[in-house]
C-alpha cells in the first residue's frame, strides 16, 4: 500500500470539502467555531480555495477545501500537495469527491519527480476511507507514476535501452515471459520499418514483447510508441518542435503504467505488450525522403516525410499483434500535432470502429476524470494515404485531419484483431490541476484500465 495512507485514525485532523452550492448547508451543520472562522474569513468554497481552521491552541482542527462548481472529481489531490505533513481523515466530504476518487486524487498529488533533483519534502498521511481497497489504488497510482517518471526522464537517459530496461524489470515483477529483438536481428525477424527509421541513430532500434495471464484467456494487446527521442530524421524539426521530444515515447511510457494495473489487479486476461523502441536520428544511413519501404505485412510504404516516423514503427509492431488474432488491440501514441489542434492537450481523441467499445471508453473516461473523445475513422480520406509508387504514403497528400489520415494508416494493418482502438495522446499536462502536474501524464492509461477492468475483472 502506499506509504501516503494508513489505517490508523488516532489523532488524525479532519477535512472538510464542499462545492459552492452546498456551502450554506455545510456551514449550519459543521462546528459552530468552524463555521465561524469561514464566515469570518470569507470562505466562499470556491474551486481550490483551501483555509486551515486553527483550534483553541493554535494548532490546525480541520481543513476545509473548496470544491467550486464539483467538476473535477479528483479535486482532493489538493490537499496532499498543500497540508503539512500529518494524518489527516475524510470527515465532511461530498460523496463523489469521497472514498476512491478522494484516495487516489490523494495518492497523486504526492507525485514528484526527483531523479535530478531530490527533495526531503515529507507528504501528509490519509487516514484510509472506509471500505477502499488501499493496495488497488496504489496499483493506478503505481502504474501513473511509472509513465509519468519515463517521460520526464530526458533522452540522454532513456533510450531504446533503456526503455527496454524497464519494461524487463516490470515484466520480471510480474512473472511475464519477455523478449527483445534488437538492431538487425529486427531484420532477420521481419521488422523492417521498426530497424529503418531507428538505424540512423548509435543506440539500437529494439521491439520489446512481454506477454502475461493464462494462454486460454481473451487476448489482449497493447502496443506503444517508443520513439525516445524525434529529431524528425532528415525532414529536421526546429529546435522548438525537439524541446518536448523526449515524450515521443509517451505511448510506450503510458502503455507500460496501464501493464502494470492490469498485471497488479490480475485481470482474467492474456496480456501482450509490443512496444518499438528508437531513436529517430540524422546521419549517413539515415532513412530518406522517397524511400519505399516494405513492412512486416508486405504493405510497402513511400516515405512523404521522415518525421512521420511513429506510424512505421507502429505499423510492423501492429502487424505481429494482429496475426495471433487478439480480441481486443489498443495502440497508444504521440501521434499528430493535428490531434492536439482538434481537441486540445485535456482530451485526447480516439478511432476505432467497435461503437460499443467506444461508448464504454467515453463513459469510463468521464467516470474516471480521465476523458477522451471520439474522432471518425473517416475512409473517405482513405485517398490522401495514396502513393503512386507504393501502396500508401506516410505523409498525407492533404493539408488537413491530420490525426485521421494517420489513424487511417494504422488501420491498413489491422486486419484479424476482433477490435482495435488507437489512441493518440500528448503524454503532457500543460495546465495542470490537482494532482496532475504540468509536465508528463499519462493520459487515457485510467480509462483503459476501467474499461478492462469491467470486462475482465475477476
Amino acid at each position: 500500500m502506499h506509504p501516503c495512507f494508513t489505517k490508523n485514525a488516532k489523532g488524525a485532523t479532519p477535512l472538510h470539502a464542499v462545492t459552492a452550492a452546498h456551502l450554506k448547508p455545510f456551514l449550519a451543520r459543521i462546528g459552530k467555531h468552524e463555521a465561524a472562522y469561514l464566515k469570518s474569513a470569507g470562505f466562499k468554497a470556491g474551486a481550490g480555495e483551501m483555509l486551515l481552521v486553527p483550534g483553541a491552541s493554535g494548532a490546525v482542527a480541520s481543513a476545509v477545501l473548496g470544491l467550486g462548481k464539483g467538476q473535477d472529481i479528483l479535486a482532493l489531490a489538493q490537499f496532499a500537495e498543500s497540508l503539512p505533513p500529518a494524518t489527516y481523515v475524510l470527515h465532511d466530504v461530498e460523496e463523489h469527491f469521497g472514498g476512491e476518487n478522494a484516495a487516489l486524487g490523494w495518492a497523486l498529488g504526492t507525485y514528484a519527480f526527483t531523479r535530478y533533483k531530490p527533495s526531503s519534502r515529507v507528504w501528509p498521511k490519509l487516514v484510509l476511507p472506509k471500505g477502499i481497497d488501499g493496495n488497488a489504488v496504489t496499483g493506478i497510482a503505481e502504474g501513473i507514476f511509472l509513465a509519468r517518471d519515463l517521460i520526464n526522464t530526458p533522452s540522454n537517459d532513456m533510450g531504446p535501452e533503456e526503455l527496454a530496461a524497464t519494461a524487463r524489470d516490470l515484466a520480471k515483477r510480474h512473472g511475464a515471459k519477455f523478449s527483445v529483438t534488437v538492431g538487425d536481428a529486427l531484420l532477420k525477424s521481419n521488422f523492417p520499418m521498426i530497424h529503418a527509421v531507428g538505424r540512423a541513430s548509435s543506440r539500437a532500434p529494439r521491439l520489446i514483447d512481454f506477454t502475461w495471464g493464462k494462454p486460454n484467456a481473451p487476448k489482449v494487446t497493447l502496443v506503444g510508441k517508443g520513439v525516445c527521442f524525434d529529431s524528425g530524421g532528415l525532414d529536421l524539426k526546429t529546435a522548438a518542435g525537439m524541446l518536448t521530444m523526449k515524450k515521443d515515447m509517451g505511448g510506450a511510457a503510458t502503455v507500460l503504467g496501464l501493464a502494470h494495473m492490469i498485471m497488479g489487479a490480475k485481470l482474467n486476461l492474456r496480456l501482450r505488450v509490443l512496444i518499438p523502441a528508437v531513436e529517430n536520428s540524422v546521419s549517413a544511413n539515415a532513412y530518406r525522403p522517397g524511400d519505399v519501404l516494405t513492412s512486416r505485412k508486405g504493405i510497402t510504404v513511400e516515405i512523404g516525410n521522415t518525421d512521420a516516423e511513429g506510424r512505421l514503427v507502429l505499423a510492423d509492431a501492429m502487424a505481429l499483434a494482429d496475426e495471433e488474432t487478439p480480441e481486443l488491440m489498443i495502440d497508444i501514441a504521440t501521434l499528430t500535432g493535428a490531434a492536439r489542434a482538434a481537441t486540445g492537450m485535456e482530451l485526447p481523441p480516439f478511432f476505432t470502429d467497435d461503437e460499443d467499445l467506444a461508448s464504454e471508453l467515453y463513459a469510463q473516461g468521464l467516470a474516471v476524470a480521465d476523458p477522451v473523445w471520439r474522432l471518425p475513422l473517416w475512409r473517405g480520406y482513405e485517398s490522401a494515404i495514396g502513393s503512386s509508387i507504393a501502396d500508401i504514403n506516410n505523409s498525407p497528400d492533404y493539408g488537413l485531419a491530420g490525426a485521421i489520415t494517420a489513424a487511417l494508416f494504422l488501420n491498413r494493418f489491422v486486419v484479424r484483431a476482433k477490435s482495435w482502438i488507437h489512441l493518440d495522446i500528448p503524454a503532457w499536462v500543460d495546465r495542470p490541476k490537482p494532482g496532475r502536474r504540468k509536465g508528463a501524464e499519462a493520459n487515457t492509461a485510467r480509462a483503459l484500465f476501467s474499461v478492462l477492468s469491467r470486462r475482465y475483472g475477476t
